[in-house]
């Protein structure tokens, strides 16, 4: 008899472990005691760029970027560095609203820093990349990309928060350069500046 009570126990508890152990991953307490730097994290940013110096025509985008980072160690003792770093890796398509082109696709490679602190929902960032792009370039048109190729650079700042074990808001300001390198003469670059929503999931 004493078997089948604790038999009927173990059925009983059995599937509450996977309920359990859901509300664990998506827990809204954090540990206080250590800085939380997710292995892992994919994220969607929408930015709205308008340009402001180096370029005859007002150039608008509406940027969307697909992002996935990696963490690469961090500074743990207790100042106002402490926190960790990111490799990222993203992907820009960018319909320009204004301008004499008509979409940006490229890609940036660059590190991110997060000041964390243990326990924090509210984590200050600062962001830089470098990469590559395509630009339906018109060279005819003052002010335009001399050609499709280009090369550009990606920097951010702002702050992240942590919504859920799985689940981060975030709001910034984003800046972006593109040209060709000097590739053309004359060489116009474009300078972007504008602000930036994202959400992101962590693994």
């Amino acid at each position: 008899m004493r078997f089948f009570r604790s038999a009927l126990l173990v059925s009983l508890l059995v599937p509450l472990a996977p309920l359990q152990a859901a509300t664990d991953r998506l827990s809204t307490h954090f540990n206080s005691e250590i800085v939380d730097a997710p292995s892992f994290e994919l994220s969607s940013q929408t930015a709205y760029l308008v340009g402001i110096i180096g370029n005859p025509n007002s150039y608008e985008v509406a940027a969307q970027f697909f992002t996935a980072r990696w963490r690469w160690g961090g500074i743990e003792r207790d100042s106002w560095v402490q926190g960790y770093n990111q490799v990222y890796a993203t992907l820009m398509v960018e319909p320009l609203t204004r301008g004499p082109e008509n979409l940006y696709v490229g890609i940036s490679l660059g590190l991110r820093y997060n000041f964390a602190k243990p326990g924090a929902r509210w984590v200050p960032y600062v962001s830089g990349g470098v990469g590559l792009g395509w630009i339906d370039s018109h060279a005819n048109i003052n002010g335009a990309q001399g050609q499709d190729f280009t090369f550009n650079i990606l920097t951010a700042t702002g702050v992240s928060y942590k919504m859920n074990d799985h689940w981060k808001l975030e709001a910034g300001v984003q800046y972006q350069h593109f040209s060709n390198g000097g590739q053309t003469d004359p060489n116009p670059s474009v300078n972007l500046l504008g602000p930036q929503l994202s959400v992101t999931y962590v693994y």
